[in-house]
C-alpha cells in the first residue's frame, strides 16, 4: 500500500501521491484501497486541515482505471472501496481537497480531479473523458459533475466527442483555479493549501459544506443550511479567538472547534 500511494505531512496539509508513473498513475486495486484507507483516516484526523492529491512524474495525474487490473479480477477493489472509485469519487469529505494536476487527467483521472474542490494544473496538462471512444461512459461522476463545473454545452462536447482540452482552455472555462509551469505545480498547490490552512478550520469546513449543499437546493432551503452553519461557527472557540487575536495584533491560534 505504501508503494502505490505516498504520504507526506507538511504542517496541517497532507499530500497524497498516486505512485504508478510507469502506468500513468492508473487506478488499480492497491491504489483504490490505499486512497480509501488514507482518506478515511484523514477525515478523522484533527491535525489535518487540507489534503493535496497529485500523481508521480510529469506525464499523468491519472489515466483513470487500470483496465488490465480490472480485467484480471481487481474490479471489486477498484470500484468497491470506501468512497467509491479511487477512494474519492463518492466520498463526502468535509475538509478541502486540492488536486495538483501534474499531467493528463483523463477518464477516471478527471473524475478523481472533479472530486476535489480546487485545482492547480501544470501548463501541459490535458483533461477529458474519452470513454465514448471505447464504447463506455464516464461512470464515476464525470457526467454528474462536469455540467456543474463548466458550461453544459462544453460538458456535452467532452462527453460526446471524447476529445480532451488543454490547460489553457480548462482555465478559461473555470475548470481549474490556476495554471502554472510543470515544475512548480505541487509548490503552487501547497501554497494554496497553506493559505487555506492559515484560516480557522471549522469556518473553512462549514463554508465548503454550505456551498456544496446549497448548490443542490432552492435558495429558500439554502438559507436553512446557512443558518445551521452560522449557529455552530459563530459560537465556536475559533470565533472567539479570531477577534481577540486581531485586537491583540497577533496570529490566531486555531483549535478547529
Amino acid at each position: 500500500m505504501a508503494d502505490e500511494v505516498l504520504r507526506e505531512r507538511r504542517g496541517h496539509v497532507e499530500i497524497l501521491t498516486i505512485n504508478r508513473p510507469e502506468a500513468r498513475n492508473a487506478i488499480n486495486g492497491a491504489v483504490s484501497r490505499a486512497m480509501s484507507s488514507f482518506m478515511d483516516e484523514l477525515g478523522d484526523d484533527d491535525d489535518c486541515w487540507v489534503v493535496v492529491i497529485t500523481g508521480s512524474g510529469d506525464k499523468a495525474f491519472s489515466a483513470g482505471m487500470d483496465l488490465k487490473a480490472f480485467a484480471s479480477g481487481e474490479s471489486a477493489d477498484i470500484m468497491g472501496a470506501s468512497g467509491g472509485f479511487g477512494g474519492l469519487t463518492q466520498r463526502a469529505f468535509h475538509k478541502p481537497i486540492i488536486a495538483a494536476v501534474n499531467g493528463s487527467a483523463l477518464a477516471g483521472g478527471l473524475e478523481i480531479m472533479l472530486s476535489c474542490d480546487l485545482v492547480v494544473a501544470a501548463d501541459h496538462a490535458t483533461f477529458g473523458i474519452p470513454e465514448a471512444k471505447r464504447g463506455l461512459i464516464a461512470g464515476a461522476g464525470g457526467l454528474l459533475r462536469l455540467p456543474k463545473r463548466i458550461p453544459i454545452a462544453v460538458a456535452f462536447e467532452l462527453a460526446m466527442t471524447g476529445d480532451p482540452i488543454d490547460a489553457a482552455r480548462a482555465y478559461t472555462l473555470g475548470l481549474v483555479n490556476k495554471v502554472v509551469p510543470a515544475a512548480s505545480v505541487l509548490t503552487e498547490a501547497l501554497a494554496l493549501a497553506e493559505r487555506i490552512a492559515a484560516n480557522a478550520p471549522l469556518a473553512v469546513r462549514y463554508s465548503k459544506s454550505v456551498m456544496k449543499r446549497a448548490a443542490e437546493v432552492p435558495e429558500s432551503e439554502g438559507w436553512a443550511i446557512n443558518q445551521d452553519a452560522v449557529s455552530v461557527v459563530f459560537t465556536s472557540a475559533d470565533a472567539m479567538e479570531g477577534p481577540v487575536a486581531f485586537a491583540e495584533k497577533r496570529e490566531p491560534r486555531w483549535q478547529g472547534k
